[in-house]
């Protein structure tokens, strides 16, 4: 499911660096279609330049590029931007690469041709552990005149209706998760679950709701 046009993308900032036109046009695609925002540049040199003129939260390298190595870029992003999560892509395996991909702390290590699923999770890792440094600054808890509110948008979609009408409910249960699956009607690990997500995403509190 697509993330809410009403909340910020989190840890969903793809720069893609990879100069094969071919590849480079199939993954953006195939990125975009899991739900991340992606920029793609064909060179090491013009990723630089987008870095400094734009926040991005992973990097999927190809290390055989033109011009500047792809281990040479991720060593200076490593040190320039050091929360930048970073996959390597490459057509060749290579021990050396591999070592100096553990010391700049990469995500992972793909072989090309990579299996899109392999992407997805190498994605999903480098987005969870961004995510886990990040500070969480939670939105207010919404009361029961902004869930209705929301329910009388027209644009309002049933992710965004469900998620308030929990925390709603959390709210009014003054965080007792016990009770407010009780009066949802949902098993408590369910609701377990749902908040979870909410935290991942940075829309709650890792203390909201802790009884």
């Amino acid at each position: 499911m697509k993330a809410s046009p009403s909340f910020p993308i989190v840890g969903r900032r793809v720069l893609l660096v990879e100069d094969e036109l071919r590849l480079r046009e199939m993954l953006t695609r195939a990125v975009r279609e899991m739900d991340f925002e992606i920029t793609a540049a064909p060179s090491a040199e013009q990723a630089m330049r987008l870095l400094e003129n734009h926040s991005f939260d992973i990097a999927i390298v190809d290390l055989n590029l033109p011009g500047m190595h792809g281990l040479t870029f991720l060593e200076t992003t490593h040190q320039r931007w050091p929360s930048l999560q970073s996959i390597i892509l490459t057509g060749f395996g290579d021990l050396d690469a591999a070592r100096k991909a553990i010391r700049i702390d990469a995500v992972d290590f793909l072989t090309k041709p990579c299996p899109l699923g392999e992407l997805e999770l190498a994605l999903g890792r480098a987005r969870a552990r961004l995510l886990q440094q990040m500070p969480v600054e939670p939105l207010p808890m919404p009361n029961e005149d902004d869930e209705e509110a929301l329910a009388a948008q027209p644009g309002a979609s049933l992710e965004q209706i469900e998620r308030q009408h929990i925390l709603v409910t959390l709210q009014r249960n003054n965080g007792n998760r016990t009770q407010t699956a009780a009066e949802l009607g949902i098993s408590l690990r369910k609701l377990y679950y749902r908040l979870g997500q909410y935290q991942r995403d940075g829309l709650l509190s890792t203390s909201t709701g802790a009884s």
